[in-house]
């Protein structure tokens, strides 16, 4: 591809797999909806907990999730990305990708649960509060929302976008309805919804496999069994991602387990909020991410115009997101309570360092669609580092705000480590990655009002 095409290549369509193709802009718009109405359900899930079980039962809540969640992350990261790095590149191994994906994510996944329980019974004070029975409880939906991962990186992978995104919606609306049922409706507790938490993901997972089952078709079923060699192959590039996604996750929640374990679980149910709603600003440039790779991997775009293209239109999205959550942050405290009062100051320590992760978020999927060289996962652990001596300074004299601090200067850091690799690498100048072009403005705001217009006339 010249610089043209690569520059345009945002708007064309992934191989096509049978389905109808989905163009990089539709396909956006949807993952990017899902997404927006997963962070309502999360929004509206915390109010829910708040009002029924207080700061301290939000806190044990929004840990609990978090331990989940990472260790999804920690056994996922990795394997889901070598997986949509080569059945995007060759749909032939899509068959045994999918066998491999049982077999890793309940053998991984088992021992991650199991592994988590012992740290417990070992230190049982670095979980607070938490009760055994209900982090028991919690940990057994780890195998299956590793498996859910899985799966959903197989359907985007085959530009299967739409499948994608509205099981990944699915899976979290149950969420929602599980604290309207044993919270709003039987006065139940935490305990009750915790299992009914655990029902869903388990039920979630059954589901996207039997769709994914439907999706191979004769010849490809004939193929469906595990594949060592390939999970070989896979391992040398998931090695790579997986060091970068667990650090990377560890520096966007090791401030609130720090918070929990030096400062109580009030105030991490408070930090909580503030920490979500940053994360919410994530949600865009996160979907744009998770299409380009694909993308980046089928073209091998050595040149980066295809990542700096992208980058600098969610530069200039993101800054009027950033700009527009600022009064949006005051309604905090009159929907989560008085209590939560201090979440909005937090949220503002936090936000500098969340628009410039929303951007290292779309820059760095020019490295992972060619290989992932080594120093991107380096820069992540050397950020982990910076992060943690921040943390354990800060937060034991300032509280959660000490966190948001150590938050955001980490965030800028493995922003400028980045951006500097991806200039030095490309040769592009930081006005290619950063600065959106007058034609792109007027494109980009003739497409919002198109999109605007047609949602007033429907």
């Amino acid at each position: 591809m010249d610089r043209a095409e690569l520059e345009r290549a945002a708007d064309d369509p992934l191989p096509p797999d049978g389905a109808r193709p989905t163009t990089f802009a539709r396909g956006a718009a949807l993952t990017f909806a899902t997404r927006f109405a997963m962070a309502l359900n999360s929004f509206f899930v915390g109010i829910i907990v708040a009002r029924h079980l207080g700061p301290a039962g939000l806190g044990i809540y929004t840990v609990l999730n978090a331990i989940n969640s990472n260790a999804a992350q920690f056994g996922v990261a990795g394997p889901a990305a070598a997986a949509t790095y080569y059945v995007a590149r060759d749909r032939r191994w899509l068959a045994p990708t999918f066998a491999n994906a049982i077999l890793y994510s309940f053998s991984i996944g088992g021992a991650l649960a199991v592994s988590i329980l012992l740290w417990a019974i070992a230190t049982p004070s670095f979980f607070g509060t938490i009760p055994p029975a209900l982090l028991s409880l919690a940990v057994i939906a780890i195998p299956f929302q590793i498996f859910t991962l899985l799966a959903l990186n197989l359907f985007l992978a085959i530009g299967r976008i739409e499948r994608y995104s509205l099981l990944d919606l699915l899976g979290q609306s149950a969420l929602l309805l599980n604290a309207l049922l044993a919270l709003a409706l039987f006065q139940a507790g935490l305990m009750t919804l915790v299992f009914l938490n655990t029902l869903a993901v388990v039920t979630t997972a059954l589901f996207v496999a039997a769709l994914l089952w439907r999706q191979l078709d004769r010849h490809e079923r004939a193929r469906w069994k595990p594949d060592l060699a390939l999970l070989g192959r896979m391992a040398r590039y998931g090695a790579k991602y997986h060091a970068l996604m667990i650090a990377s996750t560890l520096v966007l929640r090791a401030d609130l387990f720090i918070v929990n374990w030096l400062r109580g679980a009030a105030e991490a149910g408070i930090y909580g909020v503030a920490s979500q709603m940053a994360l919410l600003l994530l949600m865009l440039p996160n979907v744009i991410g998770s299409l380009l790779f694909p993308r980046i991997a089928a073209a091998q775009d050595a040149s980066g115009h295809m990542a700096a293209t992208t980058s600098r239109n969610i530069a200039f999205i993101m800054f009027i997101i950033c700009l527009g959550s600022v009064p949006v942050s005051l309604l905090l405290p009159y929907a989560y309570g008085a209590e939560f009062r201090a979440s909005v100051a937090q949220f503002w320590l936090l936000l500098p360092g969340a628009y410039l992760l929303g951007l290292e978020m779309v820059l760095v999927q020019h490295f992972v669609g060619l290989g992932l060289p080594r120093a991107i996962p380096l820069f992540w652990l050397a950020t982990l580092g910076v992060n943690l001596a921040l943390n354990l300074l800060l937060v034991p004299r300032w509280g959660a705000l000490g966190a948001a601090a150590s938050s955001t200067v980490s965030y800028a850091f493995i922003f400028f480590l980045v951006a500097l690799y991806f200039h030095r690498h490309t040769g592009l100048p930081f006005g290619e990655i950063l600065l959106l072009r007058r034609r792109e403005l007027v494109r980009l705001i003739g497409s919002a009002r198109q999109r605007l217009f047609s949602l007033a006339k429907a």
